[in-house]
């Protein structure tokens, strides 16, 4: 199944989405991502009307978890209860609209974290623990989100990523793009998780930063990924539906 990231959708406010919504349609999506990032995070308020609008079309949804401001292994305590609570809303939301996967973000790095690694990632896996209990609980797969090249971001190789979910029964979101910008090593990942891997997100860079371009427009070997990626759900994550449909011709041209 290969689905849209609302990362396509400009609107500021929801009025458009329904159009949008008819237009990724048209393209051949067969579900949408929906990001719950602001200006429209996914609420109890507004969940009715996300699934009115993808049962009109016939679509299935994903649901990216909210990660601006949050960090799930912060030292802080009320910083990552908050943030613990913000991603259980999220799965229970994504539960009640019968969405196939939740994708979520790792914690990040912090000046004490830094120093603190061994505690950094006793909280980060005691985190994640929580979070695997309440995927089982509400039936809903989660992914945890290999990062791309930036200064704080955890998890940004496979073996980091392996090391923080050491232990942890959780799943994979595999950002191809993501790995890009730091290793590149397509193979080994998926090797490595392969079996873990629940859902797969699509977009294209230069390799030296998270630019979601168009696929076939960076350096991303596609020829090479594409056949080994596993049979699970794909999501474009590119900036609007013109790159939405060039991505999906430049799929379809490979197969």
């Amino acid at each position: 199944m290969i689905g849209l990231s609302m990362t396509a959708y400009n609107g500021k406010t929801l009025e458009g989405f329904e159009d949008w919504v008819k237009d990724a349609k048209e393209l051949g999506f067969d579900f949408i991502e929906i990001l719950s990032e602001w200006p429209h995070y996914l609420t109890r308020d507004n969940l009715p009307f996300f699934r009115k609008v993808l049962d009109a079309y016939g679509l299935k949804a994903t649901v990216h978890a909210p990660f601006s401001d949050l960090n799930i292994a912060s030292f802080n305590e009320r910083i990552k209860e908050a943030s613990l609570g913000i991603i259980r809303e999220t799965i229970e939301l994504a539960a009640e609209l019968e969405a196939l996967v939740v994708t979520m973000h790792p914690g990040h790095c912090s000046p004490i974290s830094v120093k603190n690694r061994g505690k950094y990632l006793e909280i980060h896996r005691e985190a994640l623990r929580r979070i695997s209990h309440w995927s089982e609980e509400y039936g809903v797969k989660v992914g945890v989100e290999n990062m791309p090249r930036f200064p704080i971001l955890d998890a940004q190789n496979c073996d980091r990523l392996m090391e923080i979910i050491e232990g942890v029964e959780i799943g994979i979101t595999f950002d191809v793009g993501h790995l890009n910008t730091t290793t590149r090593n397509f193979d080994r990942f998926m090797e490595l998780f392969g079996h873990r891997i629940v859902h797969v997100h699509l977009h294209d860079n230069s390799g030296e930063r998270d630019e979601h371009l168009s696929l076939g427009d960076g350096t991303v070997p596609w020829k090479r990924v594409l056949p080994k990626l596993p049979d699970v759900t794909w999501a474009l994550e590119v900036s609007d539906l013109e790159s939405a449909r060039r991505s999906i011709k430049f799929l379809r041209d490979l197969h």
